[in-house]
Formats: structure tokens, C-alpha cells, sequence
């Protein structure tokens, strides 16, 4: 399945727009983003890209209007400006990026544990955008929480839920507390769901079944079900509990997960985990 189309972020993207999208870094993340605004319809001219490493794709849409690398910005009128440079070396490129940055433009940081504070110390007086996207936004399936500071516009707002939204669902928070749990939950999630699928696949080697066959029945179980999970209405329990018959083997396997030291005890312990850590990496 391909990228998740969002009527309103189609039409904020692929209409028109007042300047710019600055983006600086395009890995995995930066690279999912780009992809997602071009097919959203951003045109390349829209687009300017700093990164040392570009990709073939990114240096053959030069030809049709983007810019990448510009060594200076005080011509560039940019709306918006997404940081998705690793969190480590952001204190050389922060300076760098301070001659794109005009009053009128908001900015965006994906890098994990950066703060607004942070953000503002380098960007002083200047619309702020924190936010964490996870890994599935590489399929258009992610999910991003994001947290503005207090000089986001309404209009600004809008802009950079359709830049976000080119990836996945958008969810928004005025608290920027709650930032480390959500990195914990939803962007440390995936990884949780990959273990999952692994310690499956184990599981059923170790009852018999060819590694093969156990590793696509784990795969295609997990993603089957987060699909149904996905597009069902109901709460999650209950559908645990519409596949549980008394007494059944899934009541077997589940009178293990469920017990006072089974997963819910190890999940919650392991999401505090990844709280604090998330906190001592912010500083």
C-alpha cells in the first residue's frame, strides 16, 4: 500500500504556496518527508534541500527547480524550514541555517530530544515546531506528535500539518512535557512491534514449525492485525477478546501474557525506561 493521501494536505501543498520548504537532511526520515511532499504535489521549485550526501533522486530534480545546497539564503523567501539532521549535530548546523530563517518563516525540528528551549536558544524570537514522527512515515503510515511554541501562527499551524501529514497522521499537543513519553510510546513504538514479531517467529521454531514458515506467519500476523486494528472502531481489548474462546489455546497463550509479570507489566516498565532516557537525553 502506498503513501497515505490527505485531501487537505494536498491542497495546502499542491496549491499555492507563499515561499519556500526549506529542508535540511534528507536521510531516512528527511528522505520520507521529501517524498511525501513531492507526491502530494509540492512542486520542485518549492523545494530547497541541504545535504551533503543527496541521493541521485534529489540531485536529478535540480533539473526541474529545486535548489540544493544554496551557500547563501538572503534571497530565499522560506515559509517553512524541517530539521531532520541528526539530534547530535545540531549545534554546528543550527548557525548555519540562521541566514534562511526570516520572521515570517516557521521551523520545524524532528530531531529527537531537542527541545523548544534548545531550538529557541539558536532561534531567537522565531515560530518553533517540535516534533516526533516513527519510522512507518518511510511507508506513509507514520504518526507525528508535534508541539508548537508560542509564536505559531494559525496559518503556520496549517502549513506545517500538511507538511507532517505527507507522512502519516498528525496529533498535536500544547504541552511539551508529554514529549518524552510520546517519543517512548510512538517513536521508540515500532521497534516494540518488530520484537514482538521476532520473539513469534522464535516462539514457533522452538514448537516445531521450519523458521521459514514461522517468520511469515509471524509477519503476516502482525501486520494483518494492526491493519484490523487500524481500521476497526472498536477498542483493542475487545478485540483481543473477540478471538479468545473459553478455554481455547488463545486463552492458553494468553493466561501467560496477561499474567501480573507478563506484557503489560513489561511494556509499562519498558515505555518508563525509554521516558527517562528521553529525558536525560534532553538534558
Amino acid at each position: 500500500m502506498g503513501p497515505r493521501t490527505d485531501d487537505q494536505a494536498q491542497a495546502a501543498l499542491g496549491g499555492e504556496l507563499a515561499g519556500s520548504i526549506l529542508l535540511a537532511g534528507a536521510g531516512k526520515m528527511g528522505g520520507a518527508l521529501l517524498e511525501g511532499w513531492l507526491r502530494l504535489g509540492l512542486p520542485p521549485e518549492k523545494l530547497i534541500v541541504v545535504e551533503p550526501q543527496p541521493t541521485h533522486t534529489i540531485v536529478s530534480l535540480t533539473d526541474r527547480g529545486l535548489r540544493l545546497n544554496p551557500t547563501q539564503g538572503h534571497d530565499l523567501e522560506i515559509a517553512a524550514a524541517v530539521l531532520a539532521v541528526k539530534p547530535q549535530i545540531a549545534p554546528e548546523v543550527m548557525p548555519a541555517l540562521r541566514p534562511f530563517i526570516r520572521g515570517g518563516t516557521v521551523v520545524v525540528s524532528i530531531m529527537a530530544g531537542r527541545t523548544l528551549r534548545f531550538l529557541q536558544t539558536s532561534l531567537p524570537d522565531t515560530a518553533l515546531v517540535r516534533a516526533m514522527p516513527n519510522t512507518p512515515a518511510a511507508i506513509g503510515r507514520g504518526i507525528t506528535v508535534a508541539v508548537p511554541n508560542s509564536r505559531v501562527s494559525a496559518v503556520q499551524r496549517k502549513l506545517v500539518h500538511a507538511l507532517l501529514s505527507a507522512v502519516g497522521r498528525v496529533e498535536w499537543i500544547e504541552d511539551e512535557e508529554f514529549m518524552d513519553a510520546v517519543t517512548a510510546l510512538s517513536g521508540s513504538g515500532p521497534a516494540y512491534v518488530f520484537l514482538l514479531c521476532e520473539a513469534m517467529a522464535r516462539a514457533g521454531c522452538a514448537a516445531g514449525l521450519p523458521r521459514a514458515l514461522a517468520d511469515a506467519l509471524a509477519r503476516a500476523t502482525v501486520a494483518g492485525s494492526g491493519e484490523l486494528l487500524r481500521r476497526s472502531e472498536l477498542d483493542p481489548a475487545l478485540l483481543r477478546e473477540n478471538v479468545t474462546s473459553p478455554g481455547g489455546t488463545t486463552a492458553a497463550a494468553l493466561e501467560i501474557l496477561m499474567d501480573k509479570d507478563g506484557i503489560a507489566a513489561l511494556m509499562q516498565k519498558a515505555i518508563a525506561a525509554a521516558t527517562r532516557r528521553s529525558r536525560e537525553l534532553a538534558g
